[in-house]
């Protein structure tokens, strides 16, 4: 199987017929050779209307998070951009609506599966978390981030970018002071290898 096969299948998938017909492509990036996989949620509405995902304010604090700059975060050779749904999922009452459930158990394992060069995903937020770590995560979110090391080496966690969790971030400073460090530390060394 290749990644270029299970794209055409992407696109030609009755679930993603309604995004085919807006003329929407799937909206993800991987390469065969990918050293580090990030993992977030779905397309925000502006990343899918420019066609490029994390283009927006939560794609500039994660590439702040993570230490590099636009030209590294876009180089599918070395990071692939693998959200839980490839399509913006519409709006919902209190923000964006979720994934569906049904796509990253169909398409995830496959991609991956073509990736051997994987030294680290990053799993950004509940739905990543959920899906990935299942009955390992801890009682929410934040303690799951703190415990990131229980995750490691093969995952790092993270709480969403969004603006949203400005809030969080300022009701939880050893974000910024234990996590952030260690964090730019990892993907500075994989990427210098």
């Amino acid at each position: 199987m290749s990644l270029a096969k299970i794209h055409r299948e992407i696109l030609a998938h009755e679930s993603n017929r309604h995004f085919t017909e807006k003329g929407f492509a799937p909206l993800y990036s991987v390469s065969r050779s990918a050293k580090i996989v990030i993992i977030g949620q779905a397309p925000g509405r502006k990343a899918q209307e420019s066609g490029i995902p994390w283009n927006d304010i939560s794609g500039d604090t994660l590439r702040n998070w993570l230490g590099v700059d636009r030209e590294m975060f876009y180089n599918k050779e070395l990071i692939a951009l693998l959200p839980m749904d490839f399509y913006y999922p519409g709006k919902g009452t209190t923000g964006d609506l979720p994934p569906r459930k049904e796509f990253a158990p169909r398409w995830h394992e496959r991609i991956l599966k073509e990736m051997s060069d994987v030294q680290l995903v990053v799993l950004i937020g509940s739905y990543s978390q959920k899906y990935y770590l299942k009955d390992r995560l801890e009682k929410n979110l934040t303690e799951t981030v703190r415990n990131y090391k229980k995750y490691m080496p093969r995952y790092f966690v993270l709480v969403h970018p969004s603006p949203l969790n400005a809030r969080w971030q300022a009701k939880n400073p050893w974000f910024t002071k234990d996590i952030l460090p260690p964090l730019r530390a990892k993907i500075r060394s994989i990427l210098k290898a």
